[in-house]
């Protein structure tokens, strides 16, 4: 059986991220206050101080929007395919 990813809410991730920033706990005192993994605290920090609270926001699943990501292309017929691969 595969394992699940725990998901944690902004809010969560918002606590204790001022956890760290804010009362000065360092990562490994955060996680064991929230009975989370040190390197998530890390990553959320991180994160926050990128994007602010967007950077807290679940990203997994989530479409990518225009401009992101690998351009959709369209079915190239076989002669433009071969001049682009001669040129």
């Amino acid at each position: 059986m595969g394992k699940t990813r725990q998901t944690y809410d902004v809010k969560f991730k918002k606590r204790a991220v001022d956890l760290y920033l804010k009362e000065g706990m360092g990562y490994e005192t955060v996680a064991k206050e929230l009975d989370i993994n040190y390197s998530m605290v890390r990553r959320w920090v991180k994160h926050f101080k990128a994007e602010g609270i967007k950077g807290l926001e679940e990203k997994r699943g989530k479409a990518k929007g225009p401009g992101q990501g690998r351009p959709r292309t369209s079915p190239e017929d076989p002669e433009a395919k071969i001049k682009r691969l001669e040129a």
